[in-house]
């Protein structure tokens, strides 16, 4: 009996274990994406560099649109204040539509402490929804793959 009770607790343990891990790969980063922004957010790469931050971030292209390059892309990190992107990289086939972007962001440190929204197209996109500066242990960087950092 007591082998049974062990047996049943473990293949309950296992199937929660698989479920969460599910969960957890499958979650998108933000769980309502504007469709005016043409884009959803894959992940957000933060590295700290002395004082400062560098904040990678990695788009899709919504299938069956464009991103419009000739609209600003701004990051507001404050309430009217934007940063415009100091680095961007486009991915697509030749003569085809844009399927991937990556923007790169220098930040102070205290701009990094308010919630962080990327306004693009027509569209904008949440990226960091909580405050306060994030832990990136002693490694000095941290990929987040939701907006809950």
């Amino acid at each position: 009996m007591p082998r049974l009770i062990l047996r049943y607790s473990l293949i309950a343990s296992l199937v929660a274990a698989t479920v969460f891990a599910a969960w957890s790969w499958f979650r998108p980063y933000a769980w309502s994406s504007d469709a005016a922004a043409r884009c959803e957010v894959v992940g957000a790469l933060v590295t700290r560099d002395q004082s400062f931050y560098w904040l990678n971030l990695h788009l899709k292209v919504n299938p069956g649109m464009n991103q419009d390059l000739k609209k600003p892309v701004r990051l507001e990190v404050s309430p009217g204040v934007y940063l415009e992107p100091a680095d961007t990289t486009l991915v697509g086939e030749d003569g085809q539509a844009i399927r991937e972007i990556w923007f790169k962001f220098w930040l102070e440190s205290g701009q990094l402490q308010n919630p962080l929204t990327l306004h693009l197209n027509d569209g904008k996109l949440s990226i960091k929804s909580s405050s306060g500066t994030p832990d990136l242990g002693s490694s000095g960087y941290r990929n987040f793959v939701t907006n809950q950092w």
